[in-house]
């Protein structure tokens, strides 16, 4: 893969959800990743397929049961050779498999050992059970989401699986690679998904310091309190998202829906109106389809747009123009991103069944023909 991680080599412990992701953020950008499997592609008690699975895509895999003296040494030769690990089991476990960072960074000091946990390696809840649900409730970033009327609204696993995980840790293994690289020392990024959770909220902690965040759900400006930041039904039952805060954007809205001489949207930010002015506009919204709406304002910048699904989301004008979707081994799914003017990266390689690249994996390490038929034989058939 081409991109601004090319020459740095990855092991990748394989796990489920955050730690995939940021293994395949690395791979996405350029990393050459090594994805070791269980025997069976069993991950977190859950049998995987990860030739269809997304988070596997763009790098190469090797079938190993770490438990096993023979497989560990394998592993042991390969971390040798690498620049980072990745794992994602809860505390202690890579040290009772014999594989702590204080064995790996002995062996080869320059390796960056990415750690992913719900709650970090120590504290009182490091060896508890948890999900991104759990993670983001103890970052007090669960009550701020949803509706003034509704129960906290959780929002799937995205920010503390993906962002506050996946995405952080990638982060952190890029800073740790970065140093490594000048001081030839490595070192173990911890991250705790609850923490990083709680990092993404950092906006929402301003506010509230400033005392200009209450602690109500569902009545501050970007939580749906506000008449002009919020989803509205249409007439077809779809909806449009409206973001128009500041006054110019604000100003612009008006005029297109046609109430810019209206005085009760004056002041628009006074929170006394936010009620009385959202009922106007869902009634007002009631009246035109999803897709009329979207005609109306199609290039303004009254910041509303339509909600659209995975599909439709697909053959927007924009996202095309932009070629935001690829399509690989007839899967549809994000581009990599971010884009780079020197270091483009490629198109995403489609994933592969478990132990596909264990033959050439093991020719790299060094191993000899013979040996590499006989691991294979045994490896590839063990459940």
């Amino acid at each position: 893969m081409a991109g601004p991680l090319t020459g740095i080599k990855v092991v990748e412990i394989g796990s489920i959800g955050p730690g995939p992701f940021c293994a395949m953020m690395l791979a996405d950008h350029g990393a050459d990743v090594i994805r070791v499997e269980r025997p069976g592609g069993i991950q977190g008690g859950v049998s995987l397929d990860t030739s269809k699975d997304i988070l596997a895509r763009s790098r190469r895999s090797i079938t190993l049961d770490i438990k096993n003296d023979e497989c560990l040494e394998v592993l042991l030769r390969l971390v040798d050779s690498a620049d980072c690990i990745v794992e994602g089991f809860r505390p202690g476990v890579m040290e009772r498999l014999g594989l702590g960072p204080d064995i790996l960074l002995a062996r080869n000091p320059k390796l960056v050992y990415g750690r992913m946990t719900g709650w970090g390696q120590d504290g009182p809840l490091a060896h508890t059970a948890g999900h991104d649900i759990n993670y983001i409730a103890l970052s007090g970033a669960l009550n701020m989401l949803g509706r003034e009327d509704s129960a906290p609204t959780p929002p799937i696993n995205i920010l503390g699986d993906f962002a506050g995980g996946g995405l952080t840790l990638a982060f952190g293994l890029v800073c740790a690679l970065f140093n490594a690289r000048s001081s030839g020392k490595g070192q173990v990024v911890d991250c705790s998904m609850a923490e990083g959770a709680s990092q993404l909220m950092s906006f929402i902690w301003t506010l509230q310091q400033q005392g200009s965040w209450p602690e109500a759900r569902g009545a501050n400006e970007l939580d749906t309190g506000a008449h002009y930041y919020d989803t509205y039904a249409c007439a077809d039952g779809k909806f449009i998202a409206l973001g128009a805060i500041e006054p110019k954007f604000h100003n612009e809205f008006r005029r297109l829906l046609g109430i810019d001489k209206d005085s009760e949207f004056d002041g628009h930010t006074d929170k006394n109106k936010w009620q009385p002015l959202k009922a106007r506009l869902k009634e007002i919204f009631l009246q035109k389809t999803r897709d009329e709406w979207a005609e109306i304002f199609s290039g303004s910048d009254a910041c509303l747009t339509p909600v659209l699904d995975f599909d439709e989301s697909v053959a927007h004008p924009h996202n095309k123009a932009r070629n935001a979707h690829v399509e690989v081994a007839g899967m549809l799914q994000p581009a990599p991103a971010p884009r780079y003017s020197q270091t483009p990266t490629d198109k995403p390689r489609e994933p592969v069944v478990a132990g596909a690249d264990t033959k050439d994996i093991l020719k790299e390490l060094g191993y000899d023909k013979g040996y590499i038929d006989a691991f294979i034989q045994h490896w590839a058939t063990k459940k």
